[in-house]
């Protein structure tokens, strides 16, 4: 697209209807990462389905999202932004429609994987479509709320999970898309400049194994309680999930135009940062999974009760992103993510610690908190940390990859520790539950500690000028990637980093 259309299409409001139209969009699909899990107890009464099946609606979304989020972005690039995103609500739309119509939950888990592809079409799109609209000198304060209005759906998610399933139903947390993706389908048509990227070749062998390998995985890994670690299917799934990313490891690195090049994981910053990301997100997400259970299950709160309980935890980032970009901004960003890190794991691990059948809420609060601010800590350095490592021609890619690992660790997370949990306990009784759940969520706790310890290996800053998540990206050349973090953050990214949460 020109930039006579761009400043066109801005004088006429577009950069305004940009701002609606793409938040909204972000809006849903952050939301649907955790929206679902205080549902998952009224769902569980009403379709049935033992934890494996739980484990999938929450999973089959944020295992498709990780897995075709760079293969939107290459699909936009090539074919058209606007009309990719267009595409994306719609499937997304009728996913989640499919999905509150679902009459048991092998068809809501099919409904869940279709709204995860939604979502990886149309989210990685929405900064780029908003950043073609906005002028340069107006950008920060249109990310500044993008991102605000993303962080709201982390944190409300739960909340509005467990309002809609209280008050009306479950179904309705998925129909709430609906009238949302139905009046964005003609805006986005009606709003939005067509643009394209450079129509590199689409790496269709790459996302094929990337693919595979992650489904076989979490396949075994949410079957291996049910089926046995030694059965025949399970080991299967893992050791032909493990081949697949093997494969996808080596062809990555021969391949022309590679889908993730994996000579960008030979910078310190950008492998440690991505490391750093996955387990943050395996802890996390798996530990969310099991706790919002336990609050309605075991302690009986309703599942109002139970997403409010939650908001110290997965509302925190609200209140403390601010310092923790000032204080990126003045000592950097890794030692920032380190201490979040530590941080939220240090709050898991008190929480393993206090669970019993009985915790009074007042107990949990302190690893609640605790936890919030550690996730705080991470989420508002950590992106520009990935920007960053990387040249300014590979920021699309090192945002998709570090978006992508983030998924990726949360659908691991609650396969991993749900696996712990049925090994461990189970649904029998209040007891039983919390006999699964304390070490499940220790164990999240230690994946969330080693991430600290990957964040160490970031290089430590050494100039100042590095420039805190906060600011706007800028649109003058990046340096090309070195170890070291740059001063400066990269250029405008081309794909949406994903909001916290637990998608996941």
């Amino acid at each position: 697209m020109s930039q006579q259309g761009v400043r066109r299409n801005t004088r006429g409001g577009g950069a305004a209807w940009a701002l609606v139209i793409t938040s909204v969009a972000g809006f849903m699909a952050a939301l649907d990462n955790l929206v679902v899990t205080t549902a998952l107890p009224s769902i569980r009464e009403d379709l049935g389905g033992a934890l494996h099946d739980l484990e999938w609606t929450v999973s089959a979304y944020t295992l498709t999202f990780a897995v075709l989020l760079m293969f939107g972005a290459a699909l936009g690039d090539r074919f058209g932004r606007r009309r990719l995103f267009v595409v994306g609500i719609t499937v997304f739309t009728a996913a989640s429609a499919a999905a509150a119509m679902a009459p048991g939950i092998d068809s809501l888990i099919a409904a869940r994987a279709v709204q995860g592809v939604g979502a990886a079409i149309m989210m990685p799109l929405t900064l780029t479509l908003l950043t073609a609209a906005v002028p340069a000198e107006r950008r920060g304060m249109a990310y500044g709320i993008w991102g605000a209005v993303n962080g709201l759906a982390v944190a409300s998610g739960p909340l509005v999970g467990g309002s809609l399933t209280e008050h009306i139903s479950w179904q309705w947390i998925f129909w709430l898309n609906v009238p949302l993706g139905l009046a964005l389908l003609p805006l986005a048509r009606l709003r939005l400049a067509e643009s394209h990227g450079t129509g590199a070749p689409l790496d269709i062998p790459g996302t094929l194994l990337a693919s595979g390998g992650l489904f076989g995985i979490v396949y075994g890994l949410v079957r291996g309680p049910v089926d046995g670690w030694t059965g025949s299917v399970v080991l299967t799934a893992l050791f032909a999930g493990a081949a697949l990313l093997v494969g996808f490891v080596l062809y990555s690195t021969r391949a022309k135009n590679p889908m993730l090049p994996m000579r960008l994981f030979r910078s310190r910053a950008f492998a440690g940062v991505n490391a750093a990301s996955l387990l943050m997100f395996l802890g996390m997400f798996g530990s969310i999974f099991l706790l919002s259970q336990y609050m309605q299950g075991v302690l009986g709160y309703s599942p109002t009760e139970a997403g409010l309980r939650m908001l110290p935890w997965t509302g925190m980032p609200m209140l403390v992103a601010p310092i923790a970009g000032i204080l990126s901004d003045r000592i950097g960003g890794r030692p920032v993510v380190a201490a979040g890190l530590f941080l939220q794991a240090a709050g898991l691990g008190y929480l393993a610690s206090v669970i019993t059948a009985d915790a009074s809420y007042a107990i949990q609060l302190p690893g609640l908190i605790i936890s919030g601010v550690g996730m705080a800590l991470y989420f508002a350095p950590a992106s520009a940390l990935v920007m960053s490592s990387v040249a300014a021609k590979e920021q699309g890619i090192a945002s998709g990859a570090n978006n992508a690992l983030r998924e990726v660790g949360g659908a691991l997370g609650i396969a991993v520790m749900s696996s712990i949990f049925a090994a461990q306990g189970g649904y029998a009784s209040a007891q039983t539950f919390v006999d699964g759940l304390r070490p499940a969520v220790a164990v999240g706790a230690a994946m969330v500690a080693l991430g600290g310890v990957a964040a160490l290996a970031i290089p430590a800053r050494r100039r100042t000028g590095e420039q805190g998540p906060t600011a706007a990206p800028k649109t003058d050349p990046a340096p090309e990637p070195v170890d070291e973090p740059a001063d400066e953050p990269a250029p405008e990214p081309t794909l949406a980093p994903t909001a916290p949460t637990p998608r996941h």
